[in-house]
């Protein structure tokens, strides 16, 4: 499961058997979250609450392009 990085304490990732579309997977300290990327929304939430929800959602808009890249570069490189 490849991390794309890691910010203050979050773990944003995505697993080697994912679909699209591009989505991404964050997990700190027990709670985990799915987004996709375009647009950014949230498709599950276990366990963040409202505060850090915002936060993941910031860090994900900041870096789209970011986690679009790592996952084209990722899944076109193991086809």
């Amino acid at each position: 499961m490849p991390t794309i990085f890691r910010l203050f304490g979050f773990i944003f990732k995505f697993y080697s058997n994912e679909h699209e579309p591009i989505h991404i997977h964050v997990e700190k300290a027990g709670s985990n979250a799915k987004y996709s990327i375009a647009p950014v929304k949230l498709v599950f939430n276990n366990g963040f609450k409202p505060a850090e929800l915002k936060l993941i959602e910031s860090i994900i808009e900041e870096n789209q392009e970011v986690i679009a890249e790592h996952w084209n570069k990722y899944f076109n490189e193991t086809k």
